[in-house]
């Protein structure tokens, strides 16, 4: 126990000294107290290896509970500084010194909370594996599979937002700046680890607990492997800065014809997906609470009788939700879930009332007012007059209808991200209350994104992608298209993921993440620069082998 904790202690002291940020806990200063001796011998001793490797790796994966579960970081930096996600000024609340304003409008900076975050905790991801890898951890076969995986995952997050990864032996001498990796070296290391991680992870069937903490499998597969190997090949001519190659294009078909014969596929029922209930679809899920996905969209007056409200912050704009089929103005759907606006049903619906306390397995009934908690609360994109469980139709703090509107406006009528009402912005969830205020089950790597690249792939190769997306389109409950474009794939895309970390991605691929949308800062409209979020500026002091990129 002395050694594991030794090990610890020294990671926080390295990650700190040499650039690879700090380890779970997110502190800004390390601050070491006269008396604690130990890392002092830690330090002279130097890196002796990881002496239990399992609990070692239980705490890295832990650890993404926290990264995959927030509403701000590595989610703020994918979602909010897209078209999806937007989070206005309501009167003082989500101010927040203008932190979540600057995202959108793409006018972060090197010092931004949330950039810095990101870099510290998917650099400490990767240099947890590369610990476990080292000579000097005892580590068996399975547990190398893992650290391969956990460093390719944290690798390939670190190289996808900020186009270099700084990479230490965890043998080497304490103040030695880490190496830094770019483009084709950097790929090469993620492919290689991914490789590995495929060849030594166990091949886990769909609806088998993976990421289910506390179960036997709680730990991803060689699915999640090739899904994420997948994801690195579809990006890899982003981060070489060349066309794509169609080696690459061919292995992503190959990656997902090989995921599709272990089992998964594609589900009907789309808002099902993201119940507790494993199903085909779920390749990884991580076992973080729900509850940031849930209500921080929704009114404060929106299913009190779960958590006292929502928090009234993250909303989307309008032109995203007009990507759907339906009402551009309305989005209403029966207490059962008929669409009842033309509306396909990824938009989802708002419902009338509430549903009995027993329509569905697992419902509860709090208040004893025999409707199902949460059930008032509508799915996918809410937008107009919300109703309570009995059908009265709901108010705001001020007594105003609770009409939640297409546009963001201050109190002059403006088009603005500040001074906003409590009822602008339409909202979206995925998630639904009526299953779970906050039950543990995120999804992070899914089927039907592994299915969109297999078409993607195909589209990149000159081939005719249109069968696959109609496929899903069809089982979604929206028109087919025609012969489908590069433009209408990212938009299948979006409407297929949304609220899922990949919005941020996708547009760079596409080509799309510097162009124009309501309230981006018109300094920002095409400048490829913002391609890449800035080196937080303290680490830049800490290694000088990193450099700064463009644009900052």
């Amino acid at each position: 126990m002395k050694n594991i904790r030794i090990t610890k202690r020294i990671i926080n002291l390295t990650l700190v000294m040499v650039l690879l940020g700090s380890t779970i806990i997110s502190c800004s200063d390390l601050e070491i107290e006269g008396t604690d001796s130990i890392i002092k011998d830690a330090s002279e001793a130097g890196f002796q290896g990881v002496s239990d490797p399992d609990s070692f790796l239980d705490n890295a994966y832990n650890s993404l509970r926290g990264y995959i579960g927030d509403q701000a970081n590595l989610y703020a930096l994918a979602e909010v500084t897209t078209d999806e996600q937007l989070v206005p000024t309501r009167g003082s609340d989500w101010g927040d010194n203008g932190i979540w304003r600057q995202l959108h409008q793409h006018e972060w900076t090197p010092e931004h909370a949330f950039i810095l975050n990101v870099w510290n905790q998917w650099n400490t991801l990767h240099f947890q594996g590369a610990q476990v890898l080292a000579e000097l951890t005892n580590s068996n076969p399975q547990q190398e599979a893992d650290a391969h995986f956990l460093r390719a995952l944290g690798m390939w997050v670190v190289l996808d937002n900020f186009g270099q990864v700084p990479v230490r032996d965890p043998q080497a001498p304490l103040f030695e700046d880490p190496i830094v990796l770019k483009g084709q070296e950097a790929v090469d290391q993620i492919v290689s680890d991914l490789n590995a991680a495929i060849a030594g992870l166990p091949a886990i069937g769909p609806g088998a607990g993976v990421g289910d903490a506390g179960a036997a499998n709680a730990r991803p597969g060689k699915e999640a492997a090739k899904y994420l190997l997948a994801k690195v090949l579809l990006n890899k001519h982003i981060y070489l800065g060349t066309e794509p190659n169609s080696a690459d294009m061919n292995q992503v078909v190959s990656l997902v014809d090989e995921i599709t014969a272990s089992g998964y596929g594609l589900e009907e029922g789309y808002f099902d997906i993201f119940r507790r209930e494993l199903d085909r679809e779920t390749i990884w899920f991580i076992p973080t609470a729900v509850g940031n996905r849930i209500w921080n969209g929704l009114h404060y007056n929106m299913a009190p009788d779960q958590t006292g409200g929502g928090w009234n912050g993250f909303s989307t704009l309008a032109e995203f939700y007009d990507m759907f089929e339906g009402d551009p103005n309305s989005n209403k759907g029966t207490a059962q879930g008929e669409p009842l606006d033309g509306q396909e049903e990824r938009r989802g619906y708002v419902p009338a009332a509430g549903v009995p306390a027993g329509a569905f397995p697992g419902a509860t009934d709090s208040n004893n007012d025999g409707f199902a908690d949460g059930s008032s609360v509508g799915f996918g994109f809410l937008i107009d007059q919300q109703f309570d469980y009995d059908g009265t139709a709901l108010k705001d703090r001020g007594g105003n209808p609770l009409t939640f509107k297409r546009q963001f406006t201050d109190g002059s009528g403006n088009i603005s991200l500040i001074n906003n009402s409590e009822t602008t912005g339409i909202r979206t969830i995925k998630y639904n209350p009526r299953y779970g205020a906050f039950t543990e089950h995120e999804i992070f790597f899914r089927y039907s994104d592994a299915h969109l690249m297999k078409a993607e792939a195909m589209l990149r190769s000159g081939m005719d992608a249109s069968a696959l997306v109609n496929e899903l389109r069809i089982l979604r409950k929206a028109q087919p298209l025609g012969t489908v474009t590069e433009s209408d794939l990212l938009e299948e895309r979006g409407r297929e993921l949304y609220m899922e970390f990949w919005r941020r991605n996708d547009m760079i691929r596409f080509g799309e993440y510097t162009r124009d949308w309501s309230l981006k800062a018109p300094s920002a409209v095409g400048d490829e620069t913002k391609n890449l979020f800035p080196i937080p500026a303290n680490q830049l002091i800490l290694n000088p082998n990193l450099i700064q990129n463009p644009g900052y």
